[in-house]
């Protein structure tokens, strides 16, 4: 028997859902150039502060988004793939898919920090003031080589979804919509963080962001 439960609190799906917007719109902002770069910097810092939060957001929220919950070692994963073990959360291979993609996301952000617009320099990262131009323009090589390891990577994850849904029946897309799925009956009830939390938790990684990036930058200059 089994029964629908609450699984993904609202933080988690709106950053997965956002971060999928942001990741387009960088993606065509990037790949359009010139004054469109003014709109990539904007959304990369966005997309800073989505993976930032979520970073925190895997150490002190709800219980199926913690890092905690969803990193296993070789013994939770042999008992997932023998069938032994149901989490209601990420899987133990998906909660590994979501550490490379985030660290992938961070890296790739970082990157963009130190990188030049080498056509114009009206859209350089805002920490690009921080090291010399031949470096940056090395960096700004590397954060766009990179983009194509977060493709493949983002492709493996939509592979392995849709996997999931034509060999195990598994819908993974609808719980991330929805926030519930269907658990066994006899299952321990989930814990949820308090909902101010998320709000206090992205003010903060915005504050360090948008407040934070501009005032290292005007040490450096000073």
């Amino acid at each position: 028997m089994s029964r629908l439960s609450k699984v993904w609190d609202a933080p988690t799906r709106l950053f997965h859902w956002s971060m999928l917007a942001l990741f387009a719109a960088l993606w065509a902002s990037g790949e359009q150039g010139g004054d469109w770069l003014g709109w990539h910097l904007l959304l990369g810092k966005l997309m800073l502060v989505l993976v930032l939060f979520r970073v925190l957001w895997g150490l002190v929220g709800s219980q199926t988004s913690r890092f905690s919950d969803f990193l296993a070692g070789p013994a939770r994963i042999g008992a997932y793939l023998r069938g032994e073990a149901t989490p209601a959360g990420h899987n133990p291979l998906g909660g590994w898919m979501v550490l490379a993609l985030l660290l992938a996301l961070l890296l790739q952000a970082g990157l963009g920090l130190f990188a030049a617009d080498v056509d114009s320099y009206l859209y350089d990262g805002p920490l690009k003031v921080l090291i010399d131009s031949d470096r940056a323009e090395w960096i700004t090589g590397l954060h766009k080589a990179w983009f194509d390891v977060l493709l493949a990577l983002a492709g493996v994850h939509v592979l392995a979804v849709m996997l999931y849904k034509l060999v195990r029946k598994i819908d993974l897309v609808r719980p991330m919509l929805t926030g519930v799925k269907a658990l066994p009956e006899h299952a321990a009830p989930l814990r949820f963080a308090p909902w101010w939390l998320a709000p206090l938790v992205l003010a903060l990684v915005a504050t360090l962001v948008f407040a934070g990036l501009p005032w290292l930058a005007g040490t450096a200059a000073a």
